[in-house]
């Protein structure tokens, strides 16, 4: 009878074993970031409608302090809020004085499912901001919350 290995056995583990490990710590890997980028999109969105909640609350206390709205976002800081929020991914928050007594104030989510979306204004933008007096509340965005947006996935509030 002939022997291929030495008494005891050969130790360690071939190439073939090897690659099949590695293919398949590979595959795992790609479902786990893929799962990842979903969660961070979410986050982003949260955070993106926190951030707008935070100041439409300090533009009413502009108000409350002023009898009319601020001319900018930036006005507020730090007397009605301590910084102005600004977007994960861009600079500043779409803001459109609209009178003294009417803003309108939004940002871009990008979940395009995201339930935020059926209950917001749903206006236009126009050039260089919203044309005021395309507000409605019916789930369905007609324009970009700014030009520089992919989509329309606006999430808009007013007063």
């Amino acid at each position: 009878m002939t022997t291929y290995f030495k008494k005891g056995g050969s130790k360690g583990f071939t190439l073939i074993e090897l690659l099949v490990v590695i293919a398949i710590i590979g595959v795992l890997a790609s479902v786990v970031l893929a799962s990842l980028n979903n969660a961070r999109k979410k986050s982003r969105d949260a955070r993106r409608i926190a951030d707008v909640k935070q100041i439409q609350l300090a533009l009413e206390l502009f108000f409350d302090a002023n009898q009319s709205y601020a001319s900018s976002t930036a006005g507020l800081a730090p007397t009605y809020i301590p910084v102005v929020p600004a977007d994960p991914l861009t600079v500043v928050y779409p803001y459109t004085l609209c009178s003294s007594t009417g803003y309108h104030l939004g940002t871009s989510l990008e979940d395009a499912t995201n339930q935020a979306l059926a209950n917001d204004r749903d206006a236009v933008a126009g050039q260089g901001g919203f044309v005021c007096t395309s507000d409605a509340v019916t789930g369905t965005d007609a324009g970009k919350c700014n030009a520089a947006d992919k989509g329309t996935n606006c999430y808009d509030v007013t007063n």
